[in-house]
């Protein structure tokens, strides 16, 4: 018996095994096609082509290959049909309820009138060419046509808004005309595809007249319902949620629970009576209340659910059910086919946004980059052509043909934009962030981060010599750079739900900062005519720490950032090692902000208690030439302005006629590079020295010099002198010849060769040194504004 038992189990092992191996080879395939959409998204992320894009690729791929088609099997592929439709229904739900329906009855603004003049052309191109090529193969061709023509004339808002935002021009006009125009186009698109199932429901032409009456009543009837309890009856139940669970609580089960059923509910209001369900998703979420916590999860929680699960599913069905090695490529009436749709597509989207941009007034070559960017397709109008295919309105041709017209429309976005950038730097002046290209009519805005305590009282007589005239006056955002520790990290505390910045609890942290605000405070009641103080936090990984303090001096338009040397002064007056991660931050700083930077090594400046006629601050500011000598000597103008500030410009001129002058000034620069700095250089000092010097306001000297060893002597020279603060540039000179050699023996590389000597560590002085480096024009747009307008 025991043999028996023995031979049964291996029997029942025989029997399972094969049966468990094919069912896990059906899950290959979907986790070949999520790693392999990734990985095709990564290879094309240089291009800025987004995930439709490399899933539209690995899904058509995969579903040609036979091997994937058996592995999966037909069950395998009619669940997936089954997601696709559910996932489908869910876009148009999140893609309803994220528009608004009530700007339709409001005077059209211009993003509308282009979105509707754009839609109108196309509708009408199509509606007169595609009845005559034969793509559908159904007998009824007027609803087939109109569905056509409508889908054609819309576009995908959530995949060009993503586009759009991702590709840095959201903020500029033709951004926010291209994402107002594509919503406004969408909205109608769809609300005529909504309207257009009541009047022309599927195989209307096989029913009697009063038969295709009745289901017109009926399905109008409970569409009309549905749209009135979501636009009356949802606001009251939405409110009572959103009232029951403020911002800043966690969502009750409970009302979550009930909000997503109430959602269902309302959306399978019309299906009961014969409806689309698609269509009827899209309404719902359309006139439920887009506000409020409850409409805002659904709409983050579906959005990421469909991008992360979904998305690459739906494309693999897609693959699946369209077989690319049936494409009658070789037929010319498919090109032909193919070639006119994207015709349509294309001419009709340009054709009507130009004729009515140049009635608006807008330029031309503009709007035929609005144009383009408004044929881009979505995911619906790839489910449309695979959907017809299904109900054998169309063959697998059309159908592969329809999604390459929404390939090739999502595919050139990325290269449009970048034409609209080039032509926008060509026209429009680029804004840069830095002390030389500021208006004499605007405030100054600094950014002076501290490490701790030690560093304000030279901060703050940074800001008192930078403050400049009363009017506009200086704004100063005094700043902590703060490591974030595991420590710390755990006293942090969020107040509101999805806030920017947590509030940090830790007692040295809290602390600290109150120290610092109260110092400030006091200086600015005391000597605060013309000075607005803010108080910032840069709280971060030392990794991090550099870019949020370059995104927070972007968003507070800052045109200087103040930066405290890594190293601090020993009592002997040398430097001692510094700290390297602020000396990481401070370096990374200077090759990434998109304002200027000023390091300032103190040696003695924050003990001087105040400045003024009585005890004057001796301050001298070098100028050799280039970029960041003249920002210094920008900055240098504020500074001559205060009263209790005795300033000296020491400018160092080349020797020609010395027997130790180099022969060859610069290698890496041409003749007519050297020529065009030393212009502007001259005319920078020409105007400084009109502005302050020829009065007398500002002492003046020269210094001759045939080499950089002559350099090096003349600066360690004048830290025998009793300058308090020397000003000087951090590089940026393409005349090199003073300098030439200075870097070969540097310790920090980050102060440029003539701060490097001033500062060295190993040297006794009470001179501080400034070094500036003006800002350096890169970044997503080279410079150029997010805000750009050329329309």
């Amino acid at each position: 018996m025991m043999v028996q038992a023995s031979g049964g189990n291996l029997q029942c092992i025989n029997f399972v095994s094969p049966d468990m191996v094919n069912e896990w080879t059906k899950f290959v395939p979907l986790i070949l096609m999520y790693v392999l959409s990734r990985i095709a998204h990564h290879i094309l992320r240089p291009l800025s082509q987004p995930y439709i894009t490399s899933d539209i690729i690995i899904g058509l791929c995969m579903g040609a290959l036979q091997l994937v088609r058996k592995s999966l099997g037909d069950q395998i592929i009619l669940i997936l049909e089954n997601i696709a439709d559910f996932g489908m229904i869910c876009y148009m739900f999140v893609l309803g309820l994220e528009m608004d329906p009530f700007v339709i009855f409001k005077p059209p603004m211009r993003d509308a009138m282009l979105a509707y003049a754009g839609m109108l052309t196309t509708l009408i191109l199509a509606c007169a060419i595609t009845p005559w090529l034969h793509y559908s193969l159904d007998p009824d061709v007027i609803r087939f046509t109109l569905c056509l023509a409508v889908s054609l004339s819309g576009n995908g808002s959530h995949v060009l808004t993503r586009l759009i935002t991702n590709l840095k021009i959201g903020k500029s006009d033709v951004g926010k005309l291209g994402i107002g125009a594509a919503v406004h186009s969408d909205m109608i698109t769809m609300l005529l595809l909504s309207i257009g199932f009541v009047l022309f429901p599927p195989g209307y032409l096989t029913t009697t007249p009063q038969e295709r009456l009745k289901d017109t009543i009926k399905m109008g009837s409970a569409l009309m319902i549905q749209t009135i309890l979501a636009a009356k009856l949802s606001p009251i139940f939405m409110n009572w949620v959103n009232n029951e669970n403020p911002e800043g609580k966690t969502l009750k089960g409970s009302h979550l629970v009930l909000s997503m059923a109430f959602m269902v509910i309302i959306c399978s209001c019309a299906p009961w009576y014969g409806y689309s369900p698609f269509m009827s998703a899209f309404m719902a979420g359309l006139f439920l209340p887009s506000e409020g916590r409850i409409s805002k999860w659904a709409i983050s929680k579906i959005n990421y659910t469909l991008t992360i699960l979904f998305y690459p599913l739906f494309f693999l069905w897609i693959g699946c059910r369209l077989d690319l090695g049936a494409f009658k490529g070789l037929k010319p009436i498919t090109w032909a086919n193919f070639f006119i749709l994207l015709l349509i597509t294309t001419l009709g989207k340009v054709v009507g946004t130009v004729i009515c941009g140049i009635m608006l007034g807008f330029h031309w070559p503009e709007l035929i980059s609005l144009g383009l960017l408004l044929t881009a397709k979505g995911h619906f109008h790839v489910y449309f052509g695979v959907y017809a295919f299904r109900k054998q309105s169309i063959d697998n041709t059309t159908s592969l043909s329809m999604l390459f017209v929404v390939f090739l429309s999502v595919v050139q976005i990325p290269f449009l934009v970048n034409c609209i950038i080039e032509r926008a730097r060509q026209r429009v002046p680029i804004h840069r962030m830095a002390l030389q290209w500021l208006e004499p009519t605007s405030e100054l805005r600094i950014l002076l981060c501290f490490h701790g305590p030690h560093n304000v009282p030279s901060l703050i007589n940074s800001t008192e010599i930078s403050r400049g005239r009363p009017n506009p006056g200086i704004v100063v955002y005094v700043t902590d750079m703060i490591e974030l520790t595991d420590e710390i990290a755990a006293t942090l505390v969020r107040n509101n739900e999805g806030a920017k910045t947590p509030t940090v609890t830790d007692k040295s942290v809290t602390e600290m900062r109150d120290q610092v605000t109260h110092m400030f405070q006091s200086y600015v009641d005391e000597n605060g005519e013309g000075i607005t103080l803010r108080r910032m936090l840069a709280l971060s990984t030392f990794n991090d720490m550099a870019q949020d303090i370059s995104a927070l001096a972007e968003d507070l338009m800052v045109c200087l950032i103040i930066l405290p040397f890594h190293k601090n002064m020993n009592a002997d007056g040398t430097l001692d090692g510094g700290h390297p991660g602020f000396r990481y931050v401070n370096r990374k700083l200077l090759r990434n902000a998109k304002c200027s930077i000023g390091i300032l090594v103190d040696r003695g400046f924050g003990s001087v208690q105040k400045i003024s006629k009585a005890s004057p601050l001796m301050v001298a500011i070098i100028f050799i030439g280039g970029k960041d000598d003249r920002e210094a000597l920008t900055y240098a103008g504020r500074v001559a302005w205060h009263p209790g500030v005795k300033l000296t410009v020491i400018r160092f001129l080349v020797d020609k006629n010395s027997e130790n002058a180099p022969r060859r000034v610069n290698r890496r620069a041409s003749v007519a590079e050297q020529e065009e700095e030393m212009k502007l250089d001259d005319e920078s000092f020409a105007l400084f020295y009109e502005r302050y010097i020829a009065g007398g306001n500002v002492a003046y000297t020269e210094k001759h010099l045939a080499n950089s060893s002559e350099t090096f002597n003349t600066l360690r020279s004048l830290q025998e002198q009793e300058y308090s603060l020397i000003i000087v540039g951090q590089g940026g000179r393409v005349n090199t010849v003073l300098t030439m050699g200075l870097n070969d023996w540097q310790q920090c590389p980050e102060l440029g060769p003539v701060g490097d000597v001033l500062s060295g560590s190993g040297i006794s002085s009470k001179t501080s040194i400034l070094i500036i480096q003006q800002q350096s024009l890169k970044g997503q747009l080279d410079g150029l504004s997010d805000e750009f307008s050329i329309m």
